[in-house]
């Protein structure tokens, strides 16, 4: 299958917290880092999830955030740090797209917001990613 969702990690499951409607998934990506998944608890039974399992994680470029450093005291779960490779600016919006060990992520935010940020190719950024915009898949 071939989707347009442009950001997509490969990892394990480390974990996983059942609810009574969602569950919290936790994931080792290849690069190292760990990011947290909820989806609801019917996809987590119907992937099968369990600690040790590949996955895919998924997130649309839309919904990636940025911050020039960590931020602390803030309800996202997910932030991965990483570099600018590459920054296209356009009228109203920006797509930067952002080296993270073992893979690439794509952040599509307003071109003020980039400006704001001062971004630019090589510049440090942290991608905040909400737990609930990640998808996982299997393979």
């Amino acid at each position: 299958m071939t989707l347009s969702i442009r950001n997509q990690l490969a990892g394990t499951v480390t974990a996983i917290q059942p609810g009574e409607v969602m569950a919290t998934v936790k994931l080792r990506l290849d690069g190292g880092q760990d990011l947290t998944a909820a989806v609801t608890r019917e996809a987590a039974e119907d992937l099968a999830l369990a600690p040790g399992s590949p996955v895919r994680a998924l997130v649309k470029s839309t919904e990636v955030s940025l911050a020039t450093q960590r931020v602390e005291g803030l309800s996202i779960r997910n932030q991965l740090p990483g570099a600018i490779i590459g920054l296209t600016a356009g009228a109203a919006m920006a797509c930067v797209r952002i080296s993270v060990p073992g893979g690439e992520l794509t952040a599509v935010i307003t071109q003020d917001a980039a400006a704001d940020l001062g971004l630019f190719v090589g510049s440090d950024v942290v991608a905040l990613i909400k737990a609930t915009e990640v998808s996982l898949a299997t393979a």
